[in-house]
């Protein structure tokens, strides 16, 4: 019976009799995939919004933030601060201070999935939430895609009750850098003295005061962030100055980076705008005389500090001369 029924048959029609099934099946098997998939994110969104519940207008402060290797200093001196100061008013807001404003702001909390939450507009995973204490990963999200990072920042934040209580201290007081975080910030103070290339950002950056009229300084300030309220990252990493020297020998422009030692001495790096190479020994000569010859003389030097110890430090300079009358 099977064969006459497949003799009249047209082929194109078989073949679809037979695949279309096997796609019903194919379809069938994802299905509840999907469906799982779907039912474990609204049991951990009960879960979430429970866990927010059980943690409602405790007061927490940040007293930790660190990366993989435990240290709050990068590579280059970057230096990581804890400073959120948090509640949870309910479970889709939060309170968090503002430095800068001097007060609480509310903001939006959104459970994603898998313990991560958009907090204030930033991505965190939720590692632990103890007694008196919680752990937030920071991701970093593009595209709703959390990318990968080689490095993580982890914030760990007390209760206040806790700060208060069991520590005995004030949450303003509660953090100071690790004892593993002044080692390595010696060990590379010590390798700056040696190696001159392995100088570093200065979280107290290099600070230049003018000794005469004859010269100004004005230092670059990057805007405070309302969330954070600390200072722009970039005001110590690439601290910049714009210098102007009154009745120079000519009028110039130049822009360069330079050494700052612990003692205050500066020193030509290089130029930080292109130039031929047959006028590079003349205008990196010239750029060490305006230094040498100008800003030695002109201004005093504070060295930059991380954890207040003085070290070597570079600094990008934009020096305008403007001639004599």
């Amino acid at each position: 019976m099977n064969i006459v029924v497949r003799k009249h048959i047209p082929q194109y029609l078989y073949i679809l009799l037979i695949v279309f099934p096997l796609g019903m099946v194919s379809c069938r098997h994802h299905v509840p995939e999907r469906v799982k998939f779907k039912e474990k994110l609204q049991v951990d969104k009960v879960k979430a919004q429970a866990l927010l519940k059980s943690i409602k207008g405790i007061k927490y402060t940040e007293v930790k933030r660190t990366f993989d290797n435990g240290l709050s200093f990068s590579r280059v001196g970057y230096q990581l601060v804890p400073e959120w100061q948090i509640s949870f008013p309910s479970t889709d807001s939060v309170n968090i201070y503002s430095p800068k404003k001097k007060r609480f702001m509310n903001t939006p909390v959104v459970f994603d999935h898998d313990s991560v939450y958009n907090v204030a507009w930033a991505w965190l995973k939720l590692k632990y939430i103890k007694k008196d204490s919680m752990q937030f990963m920071v991701l970093h999200v593009h595209d709703n895609i959390i990318q990968e990072e080689k490095t993580h920042v982890f914030m760990t934040f007390y209760t206040n009750d806790y700060i208060k209580n069991v520590l005995h201290t004030e949450p303003s007081k509660v953090w100071r850098p690790s004892r593993k975080d002044t080692a390595y910030i010696k060990a590379k103070i010590a390798l700056a003295d040696k190696v001159i290339d392995s100088a570093f950002a200065g979280t107290e950056p290099v600070v230049l005061t003018p000794k005469t009229p004859l010269i100004s300084v004005k230092k670059y300030v990057t805007p405070d962030n309302d969330l954070d309220g600390g200072m722009g990252f970039d005001d110590y990493l690439s601290p910049t100055y714009d210098i102007t020297i009154h009745k120079a020998y000519t009028d110039f422009y130049y822009s360069y980076s330079a050494f700052v030692d612990e003692k205050g001495t500066i020193t030509f790096r290089k130029t930080l705008t292109f130039t031929y190479p047959e006028f590079k020994k003349a205008s990196d000569d010239a750029m060490k005389g305006i230094t040498d010859g100008y800003l030695k003389l002109y201004l005093n030097t504070t060295p930059g500090k991380t954890l207040g110890i003085p070290h070597k430090s570079i600094v990008i300079l934009k020096v305008t001369g403007v001639k004599k009358n």
